[in-house]
Protein backbone atom coordinates (compact mmCIF):
# COMPACT_ATOMS: atom_id res chain seq x y z
CA UNK A 1 0.00 0.00 0.00
CA UNK A 2 1.64 3.22 -1.08
CA UNK A 3 0.51 6.28 0.48
CA UNK A 4 0.31 9.67 -1.28
CA UNK A 5 0.51 13.59 -0.62
CA UNK A 6 -2.85 15.11 -0.84
CA UNK A 7 -2.33 17.56 -3.37
CA UNK A 8 -3.84 20.47 -1.19
CA UNK A 9 -1.29 19.39 1.47
CA UNK A 10 1.65 19.96 -1.77
CA UNK A 11 0.14 23.24 -2.29
CA UNK A 12 0.56 24.37 1.08
CA UNK A 13 3.52 22.97 1.90
CA UNK A 14 4.64 24.63 -1.43
CA UNK A 15 3.68 28.07 -0.63
CA UNK A 16 5.27 27.66 2.54
CA UNK A 17 8.45 27.70 1.17
CA UNK A 18 8.02 30.42 -1.68
CA UNK A 19 7.06 32.48 1.26
CA UNK A 20 9.85 31.82 2.93
CA UNK A 21 12.17 32.41 -0.06
CA UNK A 22 10.17 36.10 -0.65
CA UNK A 23 11.17 36.56 3.00
CA UNK A 24 15.11 35.97 2.48
CA UNK A 25 14.80 37.70 -0.38
CA UNK A 26 12.99 40.74 1.12
CA UNK A 27 15.91 40.78 3.71
CA UNK A 28 18.64 40.91 1.09
CA UNK A 29 16.78 43.43 -0.77
CA UNK A 30 16.58 45.59 2.62
CA UNK A 31 20.39 45.13 3.77
CA UNK A 32 21.81 46.03 0.28
CA UNK A 33 19.26 49.00 -0.69
CA UNK A 34 19.55 50.62 2.49
CA UNK A 35 23.24 49.66 3.43
CA UNK A 36 23.96 51.17 0.12
CA UNK A 37 22.02 54.28 1.27
CA UNK A 38 23.59 54.70 4.38
CA UNK A 39 27.22 54.23 2.43
CA UNK A 40 25.92 56.88 0.30
CA UNK A 41 25.04 59.48 2.87
CA UNK A 42 28.17 58.56 4.70
CA UNK A 43 26.39 56.80 7.60
CA UNK A 44 28.37 52.61 6.43
CA UNK A 45 29.84 51.62 9.35
CA UNK A 46 32.62 49.17 9.09
CA UNK A 47 31.78 45.37 10.35
CA UNK A 48 35.97 44.97 11.82
CA UNK A 49 35.62 48.70 12.80
CA UNK A 50 32.34 48.87 14.76
CA UNK A 51 31.17 45.08 14.89
CA UNK A 52 27.81 45.93 17.02
CA UNK A 53 26.56 49.12 14.90
CA UNK A 54 27.20 47.44 11.98
CA UNK A 55 24.90 44.57 12.95
CA UNK A 56 22.44 46.37 14.60
CA UNK A 57 22.17 48.36 11.29
CA UNK A 58 21.87 45.72 9.02
CA UNK A 59 20.01 44.12 11.56
CA UNK A 60 17.65 46.66 11.55
CA UNK A 61 17.79 47.43 7.17
CA UNK A 62 16.56 43.47 6.73
CA UNK A 63 14.11 44.00 8.72
CA UNK A 64 12.90 47.08 6.87
CA UNK A 65 12.97 44.94 3.67
CA UNK A 66 11.32 42.18 5.06
CA UNK A 67 8.31 44.47 7.13
CA UNK A 68 7.35 46.24 3.87
CA UNK A 69 7.36 42.72 1.95
CA UNK A 70 5.22 41.17 4.86
CA UNK A 71 2.70 44.31 5.36
CA UNK A 72 2.59 44.00 1.10
CA UNK A 73 1.25 40.52 1.94
CA UNK A 74 -1.07 41.38 4.35
CA UNK A 75 0.53 40.25 7.75
CA UNK A 76 -0.55 41.79 10.70
CA UNK A 77 1.98 43.27 13.07
CA UNK A 78 2.57 40.65 15.67
CA UNK A 79 4.52 38.24 12.99
CA UNK A 80 5.82 41.43 11.12
CA UNK A 81 7.78 42.40 14.35
CA UNK A 82 8.25 38.23 15.67
CA UNK A 83 10.28 38.14 11.94
CA UNK A 84 12.10 41.22 12.54
CA UNK A 85 12.88 40.29 16.46
CA UNK A 86 14.67 37.05 14.55
CA UNK A 87 16.57 39.61 12.50
CA UNK A 88 18.40 40.80 16.05
CA UNK A 89 17.99 37.74 18.20
CA UNK A 90 21.62 36.30 16.98
CA UNK A 91 23.30 39.03 19.23
CA UNK A 92 21.71 37.72 22.77
CA UNK A 93 24.72 34.89 22.49
CA UNK A 94 27.23 36.34 20.10
CA UNK A 95 27.94 39.79 21.24
CA UNK A 96 28.88 39.00 24.84
CA UNK A 97 30.88 36.39 23.25
CA UNK A 98 32.64 39.02 20.98
CA UNK A 99 33.01 41.21 23.97
CA UNK A 100 35.11 38.39 25.34
CA UNK A 101 37.12 37.75 22.67
CA UNK A 102 35.83 34.03 21.73
CA UNK A 103 34.45 35.28 18.51
CA UNK A 104 35.98 38.19 16.02
CA UNK A 105 34.30 40.83 13.65
CA UNK A 106 34.39 38.37 10.73
CA UNK A 107 33.11 35.20 13.04
CA UNK A 108 30.16 37.63 14.09
CA UNK A 109 29.08 38.19 10.41
CA UNK A 110 28.97 34.47 9.45
CA UNK A 111 27.24 32.94 12.62
CA UNK A 112 24.72 35.73 12.49
CA UNK A 113 23.40 35.29 8.65
CA UNK A 114 23.75 31.38 9.24
CA UNK A 115 21.42 31.58 12.21
CA UNK A 116 18.86 34.31 10.77
CA UNK A 117 17.77 31.65 8.27
CA UNK A 118 16.45 28.30 10.75
CA UNK A 119 15.46 30.98 13.19
CA UNK A 120 13.11 32.69 10.29
CA UNK A 121 12.06 29.09 9.56
CA UNK A 122 10.93 28.55 13.18
CA UNK A 123 8.99 31.57 13.40
CA UNK A 124 7.10 30.80 9.82
CA UNK A 125 6.43 27.50 11.43
CA UNK A 126 5.18 28.96 14.63
CA UNK A 127 2.23 30.09 12.48
CA UNK A 128 2.08 27.79 9.90
CA UNK A 129 -1.35 28.63 8.40
CA UNK A 130 -0.42 32.36 8.29
CA UNK A 131 2.55 31.68 6.26
CA UNK A 132 1.03 28.54 3.87
CA UNK A 133 -1.55 30.85 2.58
CA UNK A 134 -4.36 29.32 4.31
CA UNK A 135 -4.90 32.75 6.94
CA UNK A 136 -4.24 36.06 6.87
Amino acid sequence: MTTTTPPQTGRRWGRFALHYVEMIIAMFVGMFALGMLQSAVGLGVSHTGQPELWYLSMAFNMSVGMAAWMRFRGHGWAPTLEMCAVMFAPVVPLFPLLWLGAIDADALMLVSHVAMFPLMLAAMLRRLDEYAGCAH
